[in-house]
């Protein structure tokens, strides 16, 4: 039986598919997710009690919607990290384009949830789906290809399309409007376009044209220029999100109120969602608080030290495109709910509640675990030979 090794990581080619994808995983990831999901289970049983209430609904309705979706969530995910690169990229490349129609769609089809942005399509069964979600993971895979088809012999002018379609899903995300999202689309793509060997003198002319986009944007959009003006106030209104979420931080302390005894959850809209991060520091105080931002920092600094051994181009430029803004979404949720950040409206992965925001955290995740499992490395030319399809 021949045998191979990468790293540590004994692949031998007879191995039965369950035992080589366990021994490939990296498994103190799909820990760290594990524990994430269980996080966001129990401040879930917190923060969601005032909202079913409101709602006249049994106090753990959104607890137990939540479940639901991590469980197919984390099916997806571990599905997903069976894949290939070669499959990886295919699905990628399918869901780019089913979600970019759906976002093409959404001025007509969407709706806003009287929260003045049409980012959801609504469902038979009272169900909804944020497009946007699904449409990041997808957008990272097909770049990646593109980039890396770039690298070939006479290969396409991969990175010129992956900047047209970064443009393009940055529109349409920005016309929502969704200026969190078409960041961080716009933030992946940097980092993949400078993994694959881009110059920094034109990562700086994209980054400021982003900024002049910006600019742009707070004179166009009174919805922008709202969250902007209330980031820069120096003083924060104690009756907005930031501010009970600000209190909320305060109060929290080192150790927190105890469970079951913070208030902020109450007077939040959003304590589920996009400030769930308040309910942790108020409840369960600081301690949880850099548990969490443990968690989400192990997998990310072990994904790219995984990835910096890999030498098929498309595996190295997604895995690290999906890795980064894994980690950088939840920076900017957490920024937000300090106030080092304006408002944005976004998740955090695994943790805040929603069913497309979970559900495409798993799908990322699957990606970027079957990206960095360990598997033998082949020659740099071989590889890009490989490339197509």
């Amino acid at each position: 039986m021949t045998e191979m090794v990468f790293g540590t990581t004994p692949v031998r080619a007879g191995d039965p598919i369950l035992p080589r994808w366990w021994r490939t995983l990296d498994r103190w990831s799909l820990a760290c997710v594990l524990g994430l999901f269980a996080v966001g289970l129990l401040l879930g049983l917190a923060a969601s009690v005032p909202l079913a209430e409101r709602n006249s609904l049994p106090q753990f309705y959104y607890v137990s919607r939540q479940a639901v979706f991590g469980a197919m969530a984390l099916v997806i995910m571990l599905v997903i990290s069976t894949f290939s690169p070669r499959q990886v990229r295919r699905l990628g490349v399918l869901g780019f384009l089913v979600a970019l129609l759906v976002l093409f769609a959404l001025p007509v089809i969407g709706t806003d949830f009287g929260k003045g942005a049409v980012r959801w399509l609504r469902l038979p069964g009272g169900m909804s789906v944020q497009p946007s979600e699904f449409l990041k993971p997808c957008f990272v895979a097909i770049c990646a290809w593109f980039m890396a088809a770039s690298q070939e012999v006479g290969g396409p002018p991969g990175k010129s399309f992956s900047f047209g379609l970064a443009v393009v899903v940055v529109l349409l995300l920005a016309m929502q409007p969704d200026f969190g999202q078409a960041s961080l689309v716009l933030f992946s793509w940097c980092v993949m376009y400078f993994i694959a060997g881009a110059p920094l003198y034109l990562l700086g002319g994209v980054m400021g044209l982003a900024c002049v986009g910006g600019v742009f944007a707070y004179g166009a959009s009174e919805h922008f220029a709202r969250r902007i003006n209330g980031f820069l106030a120096a003083e924060v209104d104690p009756r907005t999100q930031l501010g009970y979420a600000t209190n909320a931080i305060q109060e929290g302390g080192f150790f927190g109120v105890g469970v079951g005894e913070g208030t902020v959850k109450w007077s939040l809209p959003d304590a589920h969602t996009d400030f769930i991060i308040a309910v942790a520091a108020e409840e369960y105080g600081l301690i949880l608080v850099l548990i969490i931002i443990a968690l989400y920092t192990t997998i990310v600094i072990r994904s790219l030290l995984r990835l910096q051994g890999e030498r098929d181009p498309f595996a190295r430029i997604a895995g690290t495109g999906l890795a980064c803004a894994f980690g950088v979404q939840a920076l900017i949720n957490m920024g937000v709910a300090v106030r080092l950040l304006p408002a944005k409206g976004m998740t955090l992965p695994f943790v805040s509640y929603g069913g497309s925001s979970v559900i495409a955290s798993g799908i990322a995740m699957g990606m970027l675990l079957a990206l960095t499992r360990a598997r033998p490395q082949g020659r740099i030319g071989d590889l890009l030979g490989r490339g197509r399809g």
